[in-house]
């Protein structure tokens, strides 16, 4: 999810460094997804492992 963020914040860096925009698609809307993917990348969703409680004896 993280790097899904630093794409997406360099492609809204891009397109307002050149001032152009993809249709409905700006560069505020990328800076928005890029932050619900950081959010959801610090909540753990997407990393992939998973924790399971062992029971010691």
């Amino acid at each position: 999810m993280a790097i899904i963020a630093a794409v997406l914040f360099g492609l809204a860096l891009l397109l307002d460094l050149a001032g152009a925009s993809l249709g409905p698609i700006s560069s505020g809307v990328l800076v928005t997804a890029g932050l619900l993917c950081v959010a959801l990348h610090l909540a753990g969703v997407g990393s992939g492992l998973r924790t399971s409680f062992r029971r010691r004896r």
